[in-house]
């Protein structure tokens, strides 16, 4: 459906409010098309029109259309090389690392319903690596608990959590069925403000393909996060494996932001 044409280029003295409109048309064209894309219109590893062809399909400049583009291609949605049209990578939720979000509100952000399951919840000693990621003392104990992660009822992700003592006693207390263990913590004035995270590929076991559905040893997403609160203190260990198609991770790269090219120009 097209959206109402944009104005000329050329606009009088006074006409500010038009050109906030005109430039809010970028954002609707995204939208539309993120739509689109995520219940499957294009296909997987399918191509989107021309750029001039979705300019008079929405009545809108190409320029805006390129705008709407690379606001999908940040979203991890959309590809492109040189000489080509854009390609859809394929209908998996996007989370941004610019900014740190529970599953929970991730989740409800993208229109989900989430859900969790725990599988298991134990207490036991911390060994080497616990200890270092979780600054814990020789002879400390951890909880860790395994939760099956759901969006809108179907399996996504196996939550596998490591929290320090303090932590780890509320979540030991809560309902098996609780969604999210973030916002109870909050409640409790623990709060998740900043997380280092790798992301890899690993295969699934046993666990992951009993509750998952999945082929043991079939690939899987894994990231693996740690979360500190306001002093910089670890509150949790954790690594979540995702099923393949099911969720994309977007990060954002500036060279205003890297410490390296402020040198090289100060150097100059």
């Amino acid at each position: 459906m097209a959206l109402e044409p944009e104005r000329p280029e050329t606009r009088p003295a006074g006409a500010q409010g038009a050109e906030r409109a005109s430039g809010s048309l970028y954002r609707k064209v995204a939208a539309d098309l993120r739509e689109a894309i995520t219940t499957g219109a294009f296909g997987e590893a399918g191509r989107l029109p021309a750029e001039g062809a979705l300019a008079e399909q929405y009545g809108v400049s190409r320029g805006t259309v390129r705008q709407a583009l690379a606001v999908l291609r940040s979203d991890g949605l959309v590809t492109s090389r040189r000489g080509t049209r854009r390609v859809v990578l394929g209908t998996a939720r996007v989370q941004s690392f610019s900014e740190l979000l529970s599953f929970t509100h991730w989740a409800y952000s993208m229109g989900e319903e989430p859900g969790g399951i725990l599988d298991s919840l134990v207490r036991r000693p911390a060994d080497a690596a616990e200890r270092e990621q979780l600054r814990l003392e020789p002879g400390s104990e951890v909880y860790v608990t395994v939760r099956l992660r759901t969006l809108s009822g179907k399996p996504v992700m196996v939550e596998r959590t490591i929290y320090p003592p303090r932590v780890g006693e509320i979540v030991a207390e809560l309902p098996p069925d609780v969604v999210s263990h973030t916002e109870v913590l909050r409640e409790h004035g623990i709060l998740f403000t900043d997380a280092d995270h790798t992301i890899d590929i690993v295969a699934a076991n046993g666990d992951d393909a009993r509750l998952l559905g999945c082929r043991r040893g079939g690939p899987l997403l894994r990231e693996r996060r740690r979360t500190t609160d306001p002093t910089g203190t670890p509150v949790e260990w954790s690594q979540d494996r995702y099923l393949p198609g099911t969720v994309a991770f977007s990060v954002h790269n500036s060279l205003a932001a890297s410490a390296l090219s402020r040198h090289a120009r100060e150097g100059d």
